[in-house]
């Protein structure tokens, strides 16, 4: 079940276990072998988890502190795009009655230039959702969220049509055709859940052609997709209609979450590669078979299961995105904490404060692009001057969050810790290696709040250690012993990053 499902309760794993503190560090561990296949280049590792992040709507852009985390995505994970909801929101004033128009309704495209002006200022371009309806346009009066983002149908596809077509006219003129053809127009958000769109599916397929179409008749090069549903649905139905009604199709887009497994009773760390699986096989069964897959929504607070979703993925999908890339986020609600036990949501930072999934994607980030052949839990890559970068991983189920952020209150993990014997096959015997660790205690802030008596409000010298504390720490320096191999202690969703140099 998707992540808005607006529902507290969620199945705990099986026999959970949890791992306070380092308590794992006292256990016996079982060893796990790893082989890394240092001459054997098997492809191309796309650096697909760099293509884009989510970030709640547009207005939250504007903000300081957002775009301070932006600025860390950008310098130190190598982001290239952000997607978030709401640029067409009545908050921005885009199409709104107010005094200063005396209520007669004009374009104001004012505040959606700010908002992209800050993303180019800071070298990423957008992942165009667009949505929500101006009320002006709408034929009801249904919102989602804390901003109210109005979620109808238009009243008259054609007055929307004249509407899209003056707003991407506009941002040709700004920014030049040339860039938006490189700025994925992803046409609503999650139609199939009833929160989001008030329509039906025929309605969505409607607003959908007719938005493409606009689209493409200031550029027939910008790329438009959809249908942006949660956990695949309506995929197929989608690809008939675009194909039976001559609807524009550039790309498709979904939605997985990790929680929707829990609800089910299934393992926790296949329910995002499922989801892409099926979907791919669905459209390479279509009319459309072969075009791009964007996974333009999904999460995970755990190291190995950010790691291992997207080795699993790899094959599948052309970009993904991680929800969110700041705590600066409200799409329920003003947060009233920035760290806490338990479940912290989804956000990779917060007030520039790293969470263990931020310094994973910043480990993935120093991978290569020229992939090796890897035997168990791993990634690797063949570095300029014969190097070799392996990300390896320790996986758990490690419970997620379902329908709302920080529902809970205890960090549930089934899983033990491991001894991974990493293997380097074709390198020499003595090689230097230089290792890098993230998990729930190294590369994490939590450690250090709770000595500081777990605040609920940071103090600015609290925030100051924290951003220092939740870095990862100094690389540890190895050599390979006399059969290639590194023996690494990784706890449960720990990863390591080895460089071979």
């Amino acid at each position: 079940m998707d992540r808005r499902e607006f529902v507290r309760a969620s199945s705990a794993l099986a026999a959970a276990a949890t791992f306070p503190h380092a308590a794992w560090a006292a256990q016996q561990t079982e060893r796990l072998p790893v082989t890394i296949h240092a001459r054997e280049v098997v492809g191309t590792l796309a650096h697909v988890w760099e293509e884009s992040a989510g970030s709640d709507r547009a207005a939250i852009t504007l903000r300081e502190r957002w775009r301070q985390d932006l600025d860390r995505w950008v310098k130190e994970v190598g982001l290239k795009r952000v997607r978030f909801h709401g640029i067409l929101n009545d908050e921005l004033g885009v199409y709104a009655p107010s005094i200063l128009n005396r209520r007669k309704v004009t374009p104001n495209f004012q505040n959606v230039f700010e908002v992209y002006d800050g993303l180019i200022e800071r070298g990423v371009s957008p992942y165009v959702e667009v949505s929500f309806m101006p009320q002006a346009l709408a034929s009801g009066t249904g919102t989602f969220g804390f901003y109210k983002g109005n979620i109808s149908p238009p009243k008259s596809l054609d007055d929307w049509s004249a509407f899209i077509r003056t707003w991407v006219g506009a941002l040709a003129d700004r920014y030049g055709v040339a860039a938006l053809r490189t700025w994925p127009f992803e046409i609503w958000n999650e139609p199939n859940l009833p929160f989001f769109w008030s329509g039906n599916q025929q309605q969505y397929f409607d607003l959908y052609k007719a938005t493409a179409v606009a689209i493409k008749q200031i550029d027939a090069v910008i790329p438009v997709g959809g249908p942006s549903t949660s956990e695949g649905a309506w995929v197929r139905e989608f690809a008939d209609f675009c194909g039976q009604n001559n609807a524009p199709l550039d790309f498709f887009g979904t939605h997985a979450y990790a929680a929707s497994a829990q609800k089910k009773d299934e393992d926790v760390n296949e329910a995002v590669p499922d989801t892409v699986r099926e979907v791919r096989r669905i459209i390479e069964a279509t009319a459309h078979a072969g075009k791009p897959l964007w996974l333009s929504e999904w999460s995970s607070d755990s190291p190995a299961m950010i790691a291992h979703v997207v080795k699993e993925c790899l094959p599948h999908v052309q970009a993904m995105s991680h929800w969110t890339l700041s705590g600066t986020y409200e799409e329920l609600g003003v947060f009233d904490t920035v760290l806490r036990e338990g479940d912290n949501g989804w956000p990779a930072l917060y007030r520039g404060i790293a969470r263990p999934g931020f310094n994973t994607y910043k480990l993935l980030h120093a991978l290569g692009t020229e992939q090796l052949h890897v035997d168990g839990p791993g990634l690797a890559t063949r570095m300029p001057g014969r190097g070799v970068a392996a990300l390896v991983w320790n996986l758990a189920k490690a419970q997620q969050a379902a329908g709302l952020p920080s529902a809970t209150t205890e960090r549930k993990v089934e899983g033990s810790p491991k001894t991974l014997d990493v293997r380097f096959d074709g390198t020499k015997p003595g090689a230097k290696a230089v290792v890098r660790f993230v998990d729930q205690e190294r590369g994490s802030p939590l450690p250090a709040w709770r000595m500081m008596g777990s605040p609920q409000y940071l103090r600015p010298e609290h925030l100051t250690r924290l951003r220092a504390a939740s870095e990862i720490a100094p690389p540890v320096r190895m050599r390979l012993d006399g059969r290639s191999t590194l023996s690494l202690d990784l706890p449960p969703e720990g990863v390591a990053l080895i460089e071979i140099v």
